[in-house]
């Protein structure tokens, strides 16, 4: 376990703070017998791209971090032209199974692995995969209520709400924080993920910890007591967007840019608090965080947080066959946390600090 590891805030940017130096991470093993990926180039090697040649990376994964990612690997590419990345917005689901089958460079969830993700993967290719955390954001209820500009929903309120409970929007149990505002007698239109969701699994994670009827358990995929389902973040906005009456949760910085009101929500201190970058960071101050980057905090206790907020990780293989994908995505990665911060932050990520930036790089640089 490393020392305590903070995300700093201030009024302009967020970021996510220094985890202790003395401390040597790594989630590979020792053993030089390491299975190789699939994955990374098949039998024939891409040319380096100093000497001209071209390196292609795929990936797949969590829709969470998807504009960040995009915008990241366009920026990249116009700096370093021979290096050209895709990556799918599947959901934390898919993407790790592709993942777990070799089927792409590198994987991303808003999930960590699980110990039984881990040991199948262990027993595929003879060693650990590596995951490390890329960013972190929040996981908000966006909502489309005409005339009502701002929302406070208490923990009765957001849980009755997702838990079948609460049907119209003028419960006394919503109205209760909304003095003043005039809220319809009309059903509402809960709106969830269908597809395995990393964005779900933080979200069923808060659930669990802070709404004592909730009973659907924590996954990427659950049964939803009520509500419509849609694909990835993508579509949950769409849906929200397209259906009057609608709440539902996405991440941050995809209400954001579709221009989605986004409700306050109670804390565990009783703080009705609005979700911003700096109070999903304040979510994390204080918190440990493990050798393999898996950290949760699931109901921060800090009076001062906005309390769903995740981290979401890259997923990495120990060996690539292909050294100049290896090397293409060390540089890319060591890139979107330090060039990568500017668009973090303009998207409302929050930003990996350098000190644990460069935990990361000291792991990433481990892969062979």
């Amino acid at each position: 376990m490393t020392s305590l590891t903070r995300f700093k805030r201030n009024a302009a940017v967020a970021t996510l703070a220094s985890l202790s130096m003395g401390l040597a991470v790594s989630c590979t093993p020792s053993s030089p017998d390491v299975a190789t990926s699939p994955a990374a180039g098949g039998d024939a090697a891409s040319p380096a791209a100093g000497s001209g040649g071209t390196v292609t990376l795929s990936g797949a994964g969590a829709s969470f971090p998807a504009p960040l990612y995009q915008r990241w690997f366009a920026d990249y590419n116009k700096q370093n032209p021979n290096t050209q990345i895709s990556y799918q917005s599947v959901g934390s689901g898919a993407g790790v199974e592709q993942f777990q089958a070799g089927t792409v460079d590198f994987g991303a969830s808003d999930a960590p692995l699980k110990a039984a993700d881990k040991e199948t993967f262990k027993a595929k290719y003879g060693a650990e995969p590596i995951q490390v955390p890329m960013t972190g954001g929040s996981v908000v209820f966006a909502y489309n209520l005409d005339g009502v500009d701002e929302l406070k929903l208490s923990r009765d309120a957001y849980c009755g709400i997702v838990e079948g409970k609460i049907t119209t929007w003028n419960d006394p149990a919503i109205a209760a924080a909304n003095s003043g505002a005039t809220l319809p007698s009309s059903p509402i239109n809960f709106v969830h993920r269908s597809d395995g969701s990393g964005t779900t699994y933080a979200f069923t994670n808060h659930l669990k910890a802070a709404c004592p009827g909730w009973t659907a358990g924590v996954n990427k995929s659950v049964e939803w007591p009520v509500g419509t389902g849609a694909k990835g973040n993508e579509g949950v906005t769409a849906q929200i967007q397209q259906t009057p009456g609608a709440i539902g949760y996405t991440e941050f910085s995809y209400a954001k840019e579709n221009g989605l009101t986004m409700a306050a929500i109670e804390n565990a201190s009783g703080k009705i608090i609005a979700p911003t970058p700096e109070a999903g960071a304040a979510a994390f101050e204080g918190e440990t965080v493990p050798a393999d980057f898996a950290l949760q905090v699931p109901d921060s206790k800090n009076p001062e947080a906005y309390p769903i907020s995740t981290l979401t990780w890259l997923l990495l293989y120990p060996e690539y066959k292909d050294a100049a994908k290896r090397d293409a995505l060390n540089s890319v990665i060591t890139w979107s946390l330090t060039d990568g911060k500017a668009a973090a932050n303009d998207l409302g990520y929050i930003p990996v600090d350098t000190a644990l930036a460069t935990k990361v790089k000291d792991q990433v640089a481990t892969i062979k």
